[in-house]
């Protein structure tokens, strides 16, 4: 149980609020000859499997052409923090497709609140630019 306890920490699983499709970052403390520094992951998660203390993500990139997938518990104590880049739009729980997929793979984004202010704030730009050119009329 003592090896529980030093992988998985005493705390409990923390929900992220993330799902396979999404492109995240995750922190992770790295301990190198007594110090500690941050490295951080970013990729798109391709699986979310287990429950309780075995609860586990996996988070897949492309490095120089090689795809590279590294396995995070949700309950690590290296894990600092994950931050959601982009949700995607995916109809599958395991995203193992992505695999044979050599060349960057970007899935549908998902509607979503700050998606959808996005698009109308370039929607209107344009216009209010148009309006700034043309002179009044009196």
């Amino acid at each position: 149980m003592d090896w529980l306890k030093l992988i998985h920490g005493t705390t409990p699983a923390v929900s992220f609020g993330f799902t396979p499709g999404d492109d995240v970052r995750v922190w992770f403390k790295i301990l190198e000859q007594g110090k500690e520094r941050l490295g951080q992951f970013e990729g798109i998660v391709i699986r979310v499997r287990g429950s309780g203390s075995s609860k586990t993500f996996t988070v897949r990139r492309l490095t120089h052409g090689v795809g590279v997938e590294r396995v995070f518990p949700f309950d690590a104590p290296i894990i600092d923090r994950v931050e959601l880049l982009r949700s995607g739009k995916t109809k599958r729980s395991r995203l193992y497709f992505l695999r044979h997929v050599v060349k960057k793979t970007r899935l549908e984004a998902a509607e979503g609140p700050e998606s959808a202010a996005a698009e109308k704030a370039s929607a209107t730009e344009p216009e209010a630019a148009l309006a700034k050119e043309e002179p009044a009329k009196p």
